[in-house]
């Protein structure tokens, strides 16, 4: 019976600290962000906005399937697109279509970089709507390839700063703005303007890029819209599995063939997920956020020591966005055996695009899912891939910067840190910055979204607007 009592004593209080922590567990208290209005020609910048998307500048892995005069005729208008960047800017042009606009401040101790990239994705036109480079402006809405990734934060960018320079505004400190050409296919117009950094010397005490944007139905149980910035992104490994055999007709096949074993080899990968590593960017996010959630996503998040069971469940069954900043996560896309359908292949492969969290390694991803898989027939190949990028600082000038200037422009919006499970030019940058933040300025549908590297890509006027907005709030404070 003393037993009984214990143990209901223990329940009992365990239930109250649960509670309690939920109850402590609410949305802080947050400076309000100033939320002037800020005046400029946004008519103006639709109209650059739908010049660039003109420029099919489409960038692909064979370079003889480009047309080089489409990114020179982009860069052609620059100058009179933005003609006050270039009364004050200085433009140098690097290897692999890198272009780097320098703004000089009123000091030179450090400097800030505004990030974009103009080269686009193919696209498939006998499946859109409308023309995907005829820049067609319809009922308020913007299409074309590259209106959202990324000519929208290149014209943002650029367009903010021909105004301030119009109105006479000098920086504080130094600011430059640097463009790839090649983000699209890997290539390395990035890291030739991260050399150039280094050589130069230059002291980055801030970078933004592309990333997260301002969204609504992320997050369980938060509707309001929420404003994720990424501190940090996860890594990328395609990794391929190959077997051998001795091949041989498919009328007297062995119990596993080559596809056989790599099957069960997929399923094996599929049905034991990487383990759950909260690291520091899905912490803070989920301190954030979860803080404005409903009673039970709180109760969980206040009391991830006892329900982190629970998420890590909820995550690997429902598989998607939350489970993505949760694990390292794998995806088969690729699968190759015989050309013939009765002959047993003497080899076959498959390859499996892992995106790695931040807690995970490249290394430690393969020794990971050599022990998964338990079979030495099978030979695992690095065939590209990066480890994932450190982790940037939050409690810094450099983050209330981005995000006073997100809150200003979208107010009432929740601003918070995230990890960006994409790739993005941005990774180039940890070496030499650990304030580094990824926010794509806009507010997008989840249709909207769904466009991005898809059919249809398109933008309503309005998000042009506050792109600009953005990056003249953010300007103004370096």
């Amino acid at each position: 019976m003393i037993v009984l009592y214990l143990v209901l004593a223990v329940l009992v209080l365990l239930l109250a600290v649960v509670l309690l922590r939920t109850a402590a567990f609410r949305p802080k208290a947050e400076p309000a962000a100033p939320c002037e209005p800020v005046e400029f020609d946004r008519e103006a910048a639709v109209s650059r906005l739908q010049q660039l998307v003109r420029c099919r500048t489409v960038s692909y892995t064979d370079a003889a399937k480009e047309d080089p005069a489409e990114f020179e005729k982009l860069i052609g208008l620059l100058p009179q697109l933005y003609p006050h960047v270039f009364e004050v800017c200085t433009l140098t042009r690097l290897p692999d279509r890198a272009l780097l606009f320098y703004w000089p401040g009123q000091a030179h101790e450090e400097a800030s970089v505004m990030m974009a990239h103009y080269d686009v994705v193919p696209v498939e036109e006998e499946n859109w709507e409308k023309p995907p480079f005829a820049g067609i402006l319809e009922d308020g809405v913007l299409w074309g390839r590259g209106t959202l990734d990324t000519k929208v934060t290149f014209n943002g960018v650029l367009c903010a700063a021909d105004h301030l320079i119009a109105a006479g505004f000098t920086p504080a400190q130094d600011i430059y703005f640097a463009f790839s050409g090649q983000e699209e296919i890997n290539g390395r117009g990035a890291v030739n303007i991260v050399d150039w950094f280094r050589e130069h010397h230059i002291n980055i005490q801030l970078v933004v890029d592309e990333g997260g944007a301002v969204v609504q139905d992320v997050f369980p149980g938060v509707r309001q819209p929420c404003a994720l910035i990424g501190i940090a992104e996860k890594g990328m490994l395609n990794l391929e599995y190959s077997v051998t055999s001795a091949g041989g007709h498919a009328s007297a096949p062995r119990p596993h063939t080559p596809v056989g074993v790599l099957s069960a080899a997929c399923c094996r990968v599929e049905n034991h997920p990487f383990p759950m590593h909260i690291t520091a960017p899905a912490a803070k996010m989920f301190d954030t956020l979860g803080r404005h959630s409903t009673f039970l996503y709180r109760m969980i998040f206040a009391n991830l020591w006892l329900f982190g069971g629970v998420l890590d469940s909820l995550c690997k069954k429902t598989g998607g966005e939350l489970n993505a900043l949760m694990r390292t996560t794998v995806a088969f896309t690729k699968m190759q055996g015989s050309a013939a359908s009765n002959v047993i292949p003497p080899s076959a492969s498959m390859v499996s695009n892992i995106r790695l969290n931040p807690a995970d390694t490249m290394e430690s991803a393969i020794e990971y899912l050599r022990q998964t898989i338990g079979n030495g027939e099978i030979t695992l190949t690095n065939l590209e891939g990066m480890d994932p990028s450190p982790i940037s600082e939050t409690d810094c000038p450099a983050w209330d910067k981005v995000a006073s200037a997100v809150a200003g422009t979208w107010p009432g919006s929740l601003v918070s840190p995230y990890l960006m499970v994409q790739c993005s030019d941005s990774r180039h940058y940890g070496p030499v910055s650990n304030h580094v933040y990824r926010f794509s300025a806009m507010d997008l549908t989840a249709e909207e979204r769904g466009t991005i590297h898809g059919n249809n890509e398109r933008i309503r006027t309005e998000v042009i607007g506050r792109a600009v907005e953005f990056y003249i709030r953010l300007m103004s404070q370096c």
